[in-house]
């Protein structure tokens, strides 16, 4: 991700990569971490734009606020139905990772 945002223009140095996380819940997570460490009043979410809605709500949950990054939008990229099979999976994924919040298995605020 951190190749494509740069080919678009960001510059590495805006970048902050977290490359310990192993879900999208550790992910908000780290994000909700480094947004207040950074001082940082909302943080740019960049994914497919069939995981995007996730990754927002996550972070909404961890109390960060979200905008969609540059990446994400329109009929690049994978197939058509390869985007069907992860809009699918992201659909089952929101409802599996609020239950887990809920249930207290997963820690969402850092």
């Amino acid at each position: 991700m951190a190749d494509l945002l740069q080919a678009q223009g960001v510059a590495a140095e805006r970048l902050i990569l977290d490359e310990l996380s192993r879900t999208t819940i550790e992910n908000a997570r780290a994000a909700a971490v480094e947004a207040a460490r950074g001082g940082h009043p909302h943080v740019i979410a960049c994914s497919d734009a069939y995981h995007l809605p996730r990754i927002r709500i996550l972070l909404r949950l961890a109390g960060v606020e979200s905008r969609p990054g540059p990446l994400g939008r329109g009929r690049a990229g994978p197939p058509a139905a390869h985007r069907l099979g992860m809009s699918l999976r992201e659909g089952l994924a929101i409802p599996h990772n609020l239950a887990l919040i809920v249930a207290g298995r997963e820690r969402i605020r850092p």
